[in-house]
């Protein structure tokens, strides 16, 4: 055994349940477990944090599942890092993964972990020695130094355990660590920006004078004193936050399902469904989270005195490649007078860099995650399935299966980049993507616990579905 092998062997990780299958009960209380302790950690401050210079990047804290400031600034970002590294270097050929055995898949789990581990660190380290989360600027020269290293300390322990708390939601819960915590996040900014009577600085709004940070209150507000700007830039972001939920709900909704038959009962058989946006929300947060880092990056390099991606004002990217791939609120914009040309070929760029994302983060996923046609035909057939009129034969199954696979790849890719896209620059309530993102999340956690709640009530479902 080698060296990696015997590290890769002893990684700390959470044990899985003994049974084969939880039950509802057990799987809704290890999630709502988590989630409260998802919440509390984000009320917890950094130990002898003085500057917070990432607090303007709310965008990035909703992708990111994080809390800037809190001992969970890190968030799923380091996860999602080293997922995008590792299928990056598998879908290359650099690193070969044989993702078809137990023994594949457990080494690419255990590299990604370790990926994990060093992206915690590293992150860290570059949150804090690049300013992004810096001491108080009064301390000594030595004190200040050992505050670093404690506030890095700080990030690393709140990283290991979103790590691990990740691992639990996906052993002993429903859904993943990931999809939970951003659904956590945005769904909480999104009661906040739409119901919040409280101003930015957290005081009382109403009878104030002061901007209200609930929309709705805005709306109400702007309609009592005659101000058709401000109700208009209000219920256009009630509106879009409306209308992408019912197009995300109703896409989701969208399949094709391919008619099955048991090989040895005759005339009893299932449909297959496989859901337009194939690879879900998946795609979309690797492609989210990747240009969530590169602003952030260009954020601590410029304050690091080395502007190379670019440069901020008032907390939005101005000049440089930041600026171009940076979501504009085109219907502010064109409402309050301020569009330019311009605009729109920065939208046009951004658009194209979330739509061709999606696609390409959508095949890695698919080959990395057992969802191609090949291993979901060998499901099949492990099954007792066949497709009536054809041999039961994986290779004649996998034929068959691409050719809805690989379109609906291609095609869900395109419509869930769109999307996110779209709804970033019509400028929904808590950030389009984040909006995008959440939905699509509920939507799949509530299929998950509908269908494992029904096999718990009836449990001979459980065979006739295969689970």
């Amino acid at each position: 055994m080698s060296f990696i092998d015997i590290i890769l062997n002893n990684l700390p990780e959470i044990k899985a349940p003994l049974q084969k299958k939880l039950s509802f009960k057990q799987k809704l209380k290890w999630t709502l477990v988590i989630l409260v302790a998802f919440f509390i950690l984000g009320l917890v401050p950094l130990f002898g944090l003085g500057e917070n210079s990432l607090q303007q990047f709310e965008f990035l804290s909703m992708i990111l599942g994080a809390s800037f400031g809190s001992v969970i600034s890190l968030g799923i970002g380091p996860l999602v890092t080293a997922s995008i590294v590792l299928q990056l270097l598998n879908g290359s050929g650099i690193v070969d993964f044989d993702l078809t055995s137990p023994e594949g898949k457990k080494r690419f789990q255990g590299f990604q972990k370790i990926l994990a581990v060093f992206f915690i660190v590293f992150e860290a380290g570059i949150y804090v020695f690049m300013g992004g989360l810096s001491p108080s600027s009064s301390l000594a020269a030595a004190d200040f130094r050992v505050m670093q290293f404690i506030l890095v300390g700080q990030l690393i322990i709140g990283g290991l355990l979103i790590m691990f708390m990740d691992e639990i939601i996906s052993k002993w819960g429903f859904g993943s660590g990931i999809s939970l915590f951003i659904a956590a996040g945005v769904s909480s900014q999104i009661v906040i920006r739409a119901f919040s009577p409280l101003s930015t600085v957290g005081t009382w709004a109403l009878g104030t004078g002061q901007a209200a940070v609930g929309k709705v209150w805005v709306l109400i507000y702007s309609l009592a004193s005659q101000n058709p700007t401000g109700a208009v830039l209000a219920l256009s972001s009630i509106l879009a936050t409306i209308i992408i939920f019912g197009i995300v709900v109703y896409v989701q909704a969208m399949k094709v399902e391919i008619p099955l038959s048991f090989g040895r009962i005759r005339g009893h058989g299932i449909r297959w469904p496989l859901h337009f946006l194939y690879t879900s929300n998946i795609p979309v947060i690797l492609i989210a989270a990747l240009l969530a880092n590169v602003q952030l990056w260009a954020q601590l390099l410029e304050n690091w005195g080395y502007p190379l991606l670019g440069t901020f004002s008032n907390g939005a990217p101005a000049t440089g490649f930041v600026s171009w791939i940076y979501a504009r609120n085109l219907v502010e914009l064109i409402i309050t007078g301020g569009f330019t040309w311009i605009h729109i070929a920065q939208s046009a760029v951004y658009a194209s860099f979330m739509i061709i994302g999606s696609v390409i983060f959508g095949f890695f996923w698919v080959q990395t995650s057992g969802m191609d046609a090949k291993a979901q035909a060998k499901n099949i057939i492990a099954s007792g399935l066949q497709i009536p009129g054809f041999r039961r034969d994986p290779r004649v199954m996998e034929t068959i299966l691409q050719r809805y696979i690989g379109p609906l790849t291609i095609m869900g890719g395109i419509a869930v980049g769109f999307l996110a896209a779209g709804a970033d620059l019509m400028g929904a309530l808590s950030n389009g993507t984040g909006i995008l993102l959440a939905v699509m999340i509920v939507y799949r956690l509530y299929e998950e616990i509908a269908q494992q709640h029904m096999m718990d009530m009836y449990p001979g479902l459980r065979k006739i579905m295969g689970k």
